[in-house]
């Protein structure tokens, strides 16, 4: 395949894309010449909607006008703000409304989560993990293993690759929580791992998991947005993510946690970290002495939730619901199958694509190991306005978005790599 059958090949897909009018509402990156970027980046970073800062701006006119009133009396009241939210998580993790909520930030969902979630014993105690787990969730189940009074060097079981593979096979993850299921308390796995762009099979790990009554869990911070989750059905018992990836909430934005609802709802509510947020809305403001959990995850919340924040991410979480994850999913599949075959085409011997090729196995991130000179490749594809990420020690992301990306953005990116690979030879 040539550049010019690629670009051929764009402009018609580009043209019969259903989907290419969300483009239009975002704001993309300018380059240093004044063109458009190509953004390769929402794993990491999505862009920002053009309808947040209106948004945003909507409250800072309440807060202006109102003052402390706002919490009851603009046309979306802060003290329920976080309600607006439910329907759209629900629909975008597979989970019914009272299952999710809108909350603090990733790694602090995390720590409630296994305060409440994960709870040894002196024969079971260890949790399995992903073999590149993001640094943080090992940071964070480190500590709460410690503060148990175990060690973590003895508790943390890794499910690996096999050797001379990049990814994880199910069956051997399967085969770990049967090896292991007697010490097991808790599976800890990503959705989609973000190194290698993998997707895990949620509903096998969950089902071997339950099979010897071991708790299941999941880090959905480059899932959730990207691939279809139905969390309900597949009997997860908890899911944290964030909301700036995929979900464009903007730096730093709060984030999204599941509790399903057999332990949201449970006659004896599970141990957790309590706050007052989370305590019976219709007592609350009677500020008694007892906490009273709400029914639901929203029973997990600490304090109220960060207005300004919420309200950035509201504008993409309505173009998620316009959009619809069923064609975000299916333009998903097209534009990452396009990159992969250009990039398997165009440069065999220098680029090895270390992320599954079934669609099931991916999300819409590739990662590619570059095999000669890659940091020099990947300054130059930014200092060509290609904007994707680097991994040590030789991984480069690149991930297409449904919502925003078109198949232009491929042969941008497919051109400036064979540009590069060209001087590298000459």
């Amino acid at each position: 395949m040539t550049i010019a059958e690629l670009r051929t090949q764009a402009d018609e897909l580009d043209r019969i894309d259903a989907l290419a009018h969300f483009r239009a509402r975002f704001c993309v990156p300018r380059h240093t010449d004044g063109s458009e970027t190509t953004y390769l980046c929402g794993n990491s970073l999505g862009l920002a909607p053009k309808a947040a800062r209106a948004s945003v701006e909507q409250e800072l006119v309440a807060w202006e006008a109102l003052g402390v009133e706002g919490h009851f009396k603009p046309e979306r009241p802060w003290v329920s703000f976080h309600e607006l939210f439910a329907q759209h998580l629900a629909k975008i993790v597979g989970a019914a409304p009272h299952e999710v909520v809108a909350m603090n930030t990733l790694t602090v969902n995390l720590h409630l989560m296994l305060t409440s979630f994960y709870r040894p014993a002196p024969a079971r105690y260890k949790v399995l993990v992903g073999h590149a787990a993001f640094p943080s969730d090992r940071y964070a189940l480190a500590s709460q293993i410690a503060l148990r009074g175990f060690a973590p060097a003895n508790a943390l079981i890794t499910a690996a690759p096999r050797a001379g593979e990049h990814t994880l096979r199910i069956e051997d993850v399967v085969a770990l929580i049967e090896q292991h299921a007697s010490e097991l308390a808790l599976v800890l796995m990503d959705g989609v791992n973000y190194y290698t762009g993998e997707r895990i099979d949620i509903a096998a790990i969950t089902e071997a998991a339950h099979r010897y009554g071991i708790t299941a869990g999941f880090d959905l911070a480059h899932a959730a947005g990207n691939v279809p989750l139905a969390l309900h059905d597949w009997d997860v018992d908890f899911a944290v993510w964030c909301h700036y990836k995929y979900l464009n909430g903007g730096p730093g934005c709060v984030a999204g946690c599941f509790v399903h609802e057999r332990h949201g709802f449970a006659r004896d509510p599970l141990p957790r970290m309590a706050g007052w947020w989370g305590h019976d809305k219709h007592s609350r403001f009677q500020m008694g002495p007892e906490f009273e959990p709400i029914p639901g995850a929203e029973g997990w919340q600490l304090s109220n939730p960060p207005l300004f924040s919420l309200a950035a991410l509201l504008p993409s979480l309505e173009l998620f619901a316009e959009a619809g994850m069923d064609r975000l999913r299916a333009k998903s599949e097209a534009l990452t199958g396009f990159l992969d075959r250009a990039l398997r085409d165009l440069f065999p011997e220098w680029i090895e694509v270390i992320t599954p090729a079934a669609p099931t196995h991916r999300g819409c991130q590739l990662s590619v190991r570059v095999m000669r000179d890659a940091k020099k490749a990947f300054t130059a594809l930014g200092a060509n306005g290609v904007i994707c990420d680097w991994r040590e020690p030789d991984v480069i992301r690149l991930a297409p978005v449904p919502l925003y990306n078109r198949f232009a953005d491929v042969v941008r990116c497919a051109e400036v790599l064979s540009t590069i690979h060209e001087n590298s030879h000459a």
